[in-house]
C-alpha cells in the first residue's frame, strides 16, 4: 500500500493540477456555473491538503479541510436542491 510520502516526487505536479484547476475554478465563478466551479474547487482543497500533509503545514492543511468540507457540502446541497 502507498502512503502519502510515496508521491513527494509528485508534489510539485499536483501544485500545477492545482493550479489550474484555481484557474479553472476562477473562470467557472465568473461564468455563474456554480456546480463546476464547486467540482473544480474540491480537488483544488484536497491537493492543498495533501500538500499539507506531506510539509507538515497545519494551517495550510485545516483551512483547506475546512473548504473541501464545505465544498462536499454545496454539491450534495446542489445536488438535493436540484435533483
Amino acid at each position: 500500500m502507498m502512503g502519502l510520502m510515496s508521491f513527494a516526487g509528485w508534489e510539485q505536479r499536483l501544485k500545477s493540477v492545482a493550479f489550474a484547476l484555481g484557474l479553472g475554478s476562477v473562470v467557472c465563478v465568473v461564468q455563474g456555473w456554480q456546480l463546476a466551479a464547486m467540482g473544480l474547487s474540491l480537488p483544488f482543497c484536497l491537493i492543498w491538503v495533501y500538500c499539507g500533509w506531506l510539509r507538515t503545514e497545519p494551517q495550510l492543511k485545516n483551512i483547506n479541510i475546512i473548504f473541501a468540507a464545505l465544498y462536499v457540502y454545496g454539491i450534495g446541497r446542489y445536488f438535493i436542491l436540484n435533483g
